[in-house]
């Protein structure tokens, strides 16, 4: 196994819904996590009760250096919950660059519930222009303009994993990118 000593986004898969839990071990020991999370309305006892779970199942992001990953992984015992997610191209853990992952975070966090996950984009939805949003709470964020729903979005694509289209974004808060 080729290790990089430089701390990366790797994308981990977590079995049996235990993302929060290996989460929380993560960040206990000093690991930066990001698990994209969604309300859910639950029905308990007669009353209708807001739940905020992951919005993709299974799937926990994790900045840090590849070894103190795999040393938590070997941890785990003979039947690890956690894995590393691996490119099929280089046959190693898959990276996220930092850049994307910072924009993917940002797209999530100020969207909130309006935040739409799409885990196979549609081939027409990724079709558009490279845009940079330039003003607001999204500024800086770069990624496609597409139109989901009747409303002009920014799309975050994670090749290959997952993209997060954000709230609507007025025309005049973008600039398009070479």
């Amino acid at each position: 196994m080729i290790v990089d000593a430089d701390p990366h986004w790797f994308v981990l898969r977590v079995t049996y819904s235990r993302s929060l839990k290996v989460q929380k071990i993560l960040e206990d020991k000093g690991i930066r996590t990001f698990i994209p999370m969604r309300s859910v309305r639950v029905e308990k006892d007669g009353k209708t009760l807001r739940k905020t779970v992951p919005a993709v199942g299974n799937l926990l992001f994790a900045r840090s250096v590849q070894q103190t990953l795999y040393e938590h992984i070997k941890s785990e015992g003979e039947a690890p919950i956690t894995r590393f997610l691996w490119d099929r191209n280089t046959g190693r853990p898959l990276v996220v660059p930092d850049k994307q992952m910072d924009d993917f975070i940002r797209v999530c966090q100020a969207s909130g519930d309006d935040a739409l996950f799409l885990t196979r984009p549609d081939a027409k939805l990724t079709e558009g222009a490279r845009i940079r949003v330039v003003s607001g709470p999204l500024a800086g964020v770069e990624g496609r303009v597409v139109r989901i729903r009747k409303s002009r979005r920014v799309l975050v694509d994670l090749p290959g994993l997952l993209s997060v289209a954000s709230t609507y974004i007025p025309l005049d808060l973008l600039e398009v990118l070479p």
